[in-house]
């Protein structure tokens, strides 16, 4: 290779890089509608080629009848569930200060039994429990503003999706084209891939669905006041790595206590123990052969990244970044380190 064609190689280079960055940049702000395409591709790609290829439907229309069955099946759901944590979450903004009285009594109880004979500091004080309850109205707001957002990315979802829909096996085969590997590790990370989220996109709403809804049965037996909204917050908790929907129940079992409900405070913290914490084995024990087999660290990590990369789609694409990152790893030690160079 010439000097002259070397320059233009590298030219060629910089400038894709160049314009990726900016393209990728000024589509941050979909990311969530692009991510959310390419999960639903992944479930119904084998659906959309059934359908054009074994009854011979038109694409468009195999298109269409699929985003219409994304709309009622995964999208509106979400909606109310959004609509539902949104309009609960004006009714506290409402009266923020209604919240004192009960979290006053958690704060003056960890004082009494903890602090006090520890530091001898009330971290919890009427003071900083104002400041913080004022912080409330706020995340309101944040939240309404973010209603907006979230359906600039749904209309991006299904118009990228068509798209994707429409021209399945001709996008695969391009991609597959452009991946930097030989056949074999092209098969492994679109294996993986496929494999990552697919396990993700069904495991996690499912574990959120059940974990959640045992959890909020338990909200209802117990007596915790607004058990419906509590109930879809630990549907959202269970994504937190370690800490799960503990870091729901926990608070509510100090507020019942606190309350003077102690016996019912009790009780919702062993059944959060025995039933809602063990939830979690059993959906990934009954989930097995849909999930993928990765390690747990992968799995607490890319969740950790993702969240704070993308949002609540990290769920999804933190681990499979992880675990492609691992697989490349895996693919230079065995192709150039212990020279496997076949295909």
């Amino acid at each position: 290779m010439d000097i002259k064609e070397q320059y233009w190689k590298y030219s060629l280079i910089a400038i894709i890089l160049l314009l990726g960055v900016v393209v990728f940049w000024q589509m941050t702000p979909f990311l969530g509608g692009l991510m959310g395409a390419f999960t639903i591709y992944v479930l119904l790609r084998k659906q959309a080629f059934y359908l054009t290829e074994q009854k011979h439907w038109k694409k468009w229309i195999m298109a269409v009848v699929l985003l219409l069955e994304t709309i009622f099946f995964c999208l509106i759901p979400i909606a109310l569930v959004v609509w539902l944590f949104i309009s609960k979450i004006k009714s506290v903004n409402l009266e923020p200060q209604s919240l004192m009285v009960p979290v006053q009594h958690v704060a003056d109880l960890i004082y009494e039994k903890v602090a006090k004979q520890k530091t001898g500091y009330n971290v919890l004080g009427s003071g900083n429990l104002k400041t913080l309850i004022g912080i409330l109205p706020k995340i309101g707001q944040a939240l309404m503003g973010s209603i907006s957002s979230f359906f600039v990315n749904v209309l991006m979802l299904l118009l990228i999706l068509y798209f994707m829909l429409t021209s399945g096996r001709k996008m695969e085969s391009y991609v597959k084209k452009i991946l930097p590997f030989n056949r074999r590790n092209k098969k492994d990370i679109l294996h993986e891939f496929y494999t990552v989220v697919r396990s993700n996109a069904i495991g996690v709403p499912v574990l959120a669905i059940l974990q959640g809804g045992i959890a909020m049965l338990g909200y209802y037996l117990f007596g915790v006041p607004e058990a419906l909204l509590w109930g879809v917050i630990s549907c959202f908790a269970t994504v937190i790595p370690v800490i799960g929907v503990a870091i729901v129940w926990i608070p509510l079992v100090l507020y019942l206590g606190a309350t003077g409900h102690w016996g019912m405070g009790i009780g919702l913290a062993v059944y959060s123990v025995v039933v809602v914490a063990n939830v979690d084995n059993l959906v990934r024990s009954v989930l097995q052969k849909q999930m993928a087999d990765t390690h747990p660290l992968i799995t607490i990590f890319g969740v950790i990244i993702g969240l704070s990369l993308f949002g609540f789609m990290g769920v999804i694409f933190g681990p499979l970044i992880l675990s492609v990152f691992v697989l490349c790893v895996e693919i230079f030690r065995v192709t150039y380190l212990e020279g496997n160079k076949n295909e």
